[in-house]
């Protein structure tokens, strides 16, 4: 199993983005992503996540860790 990259909260965005989440509003430093289905993610707009909240993420966007490595690289 791959590990996860560190990125940064626009690349995750920039991410989710690609199955339907869209910026919704700015709380802070974080970014409220809405999504079609309902789902609410707040995204902290840091320059590194950590991987226990990038994975915490993944898991809140409906997403499995190969699933989100996807739309890392396309």
């Amino acid at each position: 199993m791959a590990r996860l990259p560190v990125i940064s909260g626009d690349e995750f965005v920039k991410a989710v983005r690609k199955i339907g989440y869209d910026w919704d509003h700015t709380e802070g430093s974080h970014m409220i992503l809405l999504h079609p289905s309902g789902r609410r993610l707040s995204v902290p707009r840091h320059k590194e996540l950590g991987r226990g909240l990038l994975r915490a993420l993944i898991r809140d966007a409906g997403l499995t860790r190969d699933e989100f490595l996807e739309l890392l690289r396309g």
